[in-house]
């Protein structure tokens, strides 16, 4: 395990003179700091800026005591940026630290994918609340395993699908929850992207300042290549989920909630990998579809091509017997069962939206001020697990069905898939040893 001070001497070179140099100035901030939930944020690649956006704009109620990444290089960016807005939290390499800390109330996990569940589930072992990015499980097995632990350990499990904190959103879905539309019937989402090529990768020597060893975790040893960190790894099995579950899962979340639905009857997805011809090991085209009792839900994702759908890079439409919704990060728009907008008193559009000019990720701050209100209050969360592990599971299943190329008959009780031994091989993965999930 590394010591603060070591890590510090050797890898984060400078950040201690700026720690020094903002004792004063962040001295207020400590003050009181046994009322405020102390966060530790895990991963500190690009996603932990929204973190740090969610902590900053609900610091009355929480502070940062914690910073940790195996990657030194990321982790002094971060320490930096953490540190001009007055925060001064310890700074490890190893997440094991923090989990021994009782100096840590939550940790906020932002790492690749297949550390989300793994690290969840020892966070709630250790008594940590926990707020992890989308997708909370590389697997469906994991989902199951990490809900058992929220329900073992009793802490809140807070999912990263920020939508879910939207006040437009929550509005409008309440009102189609009421009628607004008639009876929903049909939810189609899509997300669109010009990813370039991640290339062929060639094994190359470790970052001198890269633990390539824990960044791998509980997923099998393989040698390091100079195109999978830090971002990359999205499109290798071995580490994350592919499209559906890094940018699907907001809006097919919206639309199961908008509809009223769980799991799936069948799950049917069509697609490949067709612009280039590289290392990516999942699909750049997919059409997934999620049948169930009278709806359907149908996801389309394009990672490398920037034709907008309803002049949208992402969205979502809500089709039912009286009109329909087209639902964006901004708004929402509401049409009548002939196509014409309707426009009201009450209706909102290009609000709320997700970055403004400051680089505010406004509902990422919403999200973690949820979990602040349920942890201290007992508010509910806007993103439980239990809830959002039926998208989440559902849109795995897409992955499945994809994987042996046919359609999966789902039991809509568990989520799991019927009379297909093959299918079920791809509910779980294959561990490292020493690292396999238990509860």
């Amino acid at each position: 395990m590394i010591s603060r001070r070591r890590f510090l001497d050797d890898v984060v070179h400078g950040v201690t003179a700026i720690a020094v140099g903002s004792t004063a100035k962040s001295y207020s901030r400590i003050v009181g700091a046994n009322e405020r939930l102390q966060f530790a944020v895990i991963g500190t690649g690009s996603r932990a800026y929204a973190h740090l956006s969610g902590l900053k704009a609900n610091s009355d109620s929480a502070t940062i005591s914690y910073i940790c990444d195996v990657d030194s290089r990321l982790l002094a960016k971060y320490a930096i940026a953490v540190q001009q807005f007055g925060y001064s939290p310890e700074v490890t390499g190893d997440f094991r630290e923090v989990l021994d800390s009782k100096n840590v109330d939550v940790i906020s996990i932002a790492t690749p994918d297949h550390w989300h569940a793994p690290m969840a589930i020892l966070g709630l072992e250790a008594g940590k609340h926990v707020y992890v990015e989308k997708p909370p499980s590389h697997n469906p097995r994991e989902g199951e395993l990490l809900i058992l632990a929220q329900e073992k350990y009793r802490r809140l499990v807070q999912v990263g699908n920020q939508r879910r904190s939207s006040e437009n959103t929550i509005r409008i879905v309440r009102e189609i929850h009421k009628g607004r539309i008639g009876t929903p019937y049909y939810g189609k989402a899509w997300y669109t992207d010009v990813r370039p090529s991640m290339g062929t990768g060639k094994v190359v020597p470790v970052p001198e300042t890269l633990n390539w060893d824990l960044w791998q975790g509980p997923a099998p040893r393989t040698q390091y290549k100079d195109n999978i960190h830090p971002y990359n790894w999205h499109w290798l099995r071995r580490y994350g989920a592919g499209e559906a579950l890094n940018n699907g899962t907001h809006e097919v979340d919206i639309c199961r909630w908008a509809l009223g639905v769980d799991y799936p009857v069948r799950v049917s997805a069509q697609g490949g990998r067709y612009q280039f011809k590289d290392d990516w090991q999942f699909y750049d085209t997919l059409v997934m579809t999620l049948e169930y009792p009278e709806k359907t839900i149908c996801w389309e994702g394009k990672s490398d091509q920037g034709l907008r759908c309803y002049d949208r890079r992402r969205g979502v439409l809500i089709q039912g017997t009286g009109g329909s919704v087209i639902i964006d990060h901004e708004g929402y728009e509401v049409y009548d069962w002939k196509g014409n907008k309707v426009t009201s008193d009450g209706e909102i559009e290009s609000v709320n939206t997700v970055i403004d000019h400051r680089g505010e990720d406004k509902l990422t701050n919403n999200h973690f001020g949820n979990l602040i209100d349920a942890i201290r209050l007992g508010s509910p969360l806007n993103s439980p697990i239990a809830e959002i592990n039926t998208t989440i599971t559902s849109l795995h299943l897409g992955n499945i069905s994809w994987m042996v190329s046919r359609q999966l008959n789902v039991d809509t009780k568990t989520g799991r898939i019927m009379n297909d031994a093959e299918a079920m091989e791809l509910w779980s993965r294959e561990y490292e040893k020493g690292w396999v999930i238990r509860v």
